[in-house]
């Protein structure tokens, strides 16, 4: 009757392995700041609040935000440049509109801290959360 059961056990000592594993590998890394910093602001991870910024402060409709972020990401990806180091000139080409102040949302810092709801990466929610947890694991230990 046991045999129904194998997949079960082999998937819940695979966990306990990769637990331990992990566990391993938090309790030693060294974090380094500034290639954390530098990683996160690869990709264009900010082109959600360019797209953000663009209905919020511009006024337009999503889809043509959505439109006009692709092609302001695509020439900085041409230019080989982050969203916060393109010249405004450039943003300029595609949308008139766009003032210096788009600059204010295309840090990685600031993304960070504009992500404010429940579950967001502002430091405030993050010290709330480690808080909580942190209290948590300290009854489940006692």
């Amino acid at each position: 009757m046991q045999e129904d059961k194998e997949g079960t056990i082999e998937a819940f000592d695979a966990l306990a392995l990769s637990i331990d594993a992990m566990t391993g590998m938090v309790r030693d890394m060294q974090p380094d700041a500034e290639r954390m910093k530098q990683a996160a602001g690869a990709g264009y991870a900010t082109a959600t609040d360019l797209a953000d910024w663009l209905v919020r402060t511009l006024k337009m409709p999503f889809r043509d935000a959505h439109h006009v972020t692709g092609r302001i990401v695509a020439k900085a990806a041409e230019q080989d440049l982050p969203l916060d180091k393109l010249p405004l000139a450039e943003m300029k080409k595609i949308e008139p509109k766009i003032t210096q102040a788009v600059f204010d949302v295309l840090s990685v810092e600031r993304s960070v801290t504009s992500r404010t709801s429940y579950g967001g990466t502002a430091p405030k929610n993050v010290r709330a959360q480690a808080k909580k947890w942190l209290k948590t694991l300290e009854r489940e230990r006692n």
